[in-house]
């Protein structure tokens, strides 16, 4: 079952998976679909032809276009894949697919595909970073790893364990 807050200040038509959280102030369109336990936050648009998957989280203030040279009656498709997570006040222009787990900055305006576990921030986004990190114990030591440029970073056992 979702939770909706104060769905009388909310259009809400497209297809809501069970678990999800839909804050007020929000537009679904009748043919946007949203996957199982996501979190659409306040005064978010989302017209036709966009989907999210499960556990999606939109934070406040983010608009779905799915008109990419107004007016026309060319409808472009968004979709954004599980586990994904849109800052506030970005923009998602249409024919666009954001990848399992990506993250997009506040404010950011996307115009391009964006891969899986990567950020993107800026207007136009621009790639920022891998988003995981890769963990290794050395001895008494915790050893982080970043994917992209292998940098290593040490620290000390008692240090880390305060940190996680």
């Amino acid at each position: 079952m979702s939770k909706f807050w104060k769905k009388k200040l909310s259009n809400i038509n497209g297809k809501i998976g069970s678990g999800c959280v839909i804050h007020s102030h929000v537009w679904i369109g009748k043919k946007a679909k949203i996957g199982k336990k996501c979190k659409v936050q306040a005064f978010v648009f989302i017209p036709d032809g966009v989907e999210l998957e499960d556990d999606v989280f939109i934070a406040p203030g983010v608009i779905f276009t799915n008109d990419k040279i107004p007016p026309s009656n060319k409808w472009g498709k968004i979709l954004v894949k599980k586990g994904a997570a849109i800052g506030a006040g970005s923009v998602i222009l249409p024919d666009v697919v954001i990848g399992e787990r990506a993250l997009v900055g506040a404010g950011s305006v996307v115009l391009c595909d964006i891969p899986a576990d990567e950020v993107w921030i800026g207007n136009p986004a621009r790639y920022l970073r891998k988003k995981n990190i890769e963990y290794e114990n050395n001895n008494n030591r915790r050893k982080w790893i970043c994917r992209k440029t292998y940098h290593n970073r040490l620290e000390s056992k008692k240090l880390s364990r305060n940190k996680l």
